[in-house]
C-alpha cells in the first residue's frame, strides 16, 4: 500500500524557516518523481516545487524560486522541501505526491499524481 506522510509544518514568523519531509512506506520513492503542492483557504492548488526520480529534473513554482529547495535521501525514502524566508502568503496546507515515472519527468500540475499524502499546515505569521 502507497502511503506518503508529510511533516514538519507549523507556525512560523516572516523571514523564518521550515524543513517539510514527505516519507514514503509501501514502495521504494527512489523510482517515484515527487511534487510538492500546497493549497491555502479560497485558492486553487498550487504547484511548488518537483524532483525527478533520477535528480536530473528539478522544478520550482514561481513563488519558490530562489527561497525554497526540494532534496531527495533515497537511503531514508524520504523528500524534503526546505523553505526559507517565508512570506505571510506562503500559508497553506503543503502536500506531497507520488508518480511512478522515470528518468527526468516532473511535474507542477498536481493531476499529473496519483498518489497524495495528507497534507501539514504552514502559517507564516507573526
Amino acid at each position: 500500500q502507497v502511503q506518503l506522510v508529510e511533516s514538519g509544518g507549523g507556525l512560523v514568523q516572516p523571514g523564518g524557516s521550515l524543513r517539510l519531509s514527505c516519507a514514503a512506506s509501501g514502495f521504494t520513492l527512489a523510482y517515484y518523481a515527487i511534487g510538492w503542492f500546497r493549497q491555502a483557504p479560497g485558492k486553487e492548488r498550487e504547484g511548488v516545487s518537483c524532483i525527478s526520480s533520477s535528480d536530473g529534473t528539478i522544478y520550482y513554482g514561481d513563488s519558490a524560486k530562489g527561497r525554497f529547495t526540494i532534496t531527495r535521501d533515497n537511503a531514508k525514502n524520504t523528500v524534503y522541501l526546505q523553505m526559507n524566508s517565508l512570506k505571510p502568503e506562503d500559508t497553506g496546507v503543503y502536500y506531497c505526491a507520488a508518480e511512478l515515472v522515470g528518468n527526468s519527468w516532473c511535474s507542477l500540475r498536481g493531476n499529473d499524481f496519483d498518489s497524495w499524502g495528507q497534507g501539514t499546515q504552514v502559517t507564516v505569521s507573526s
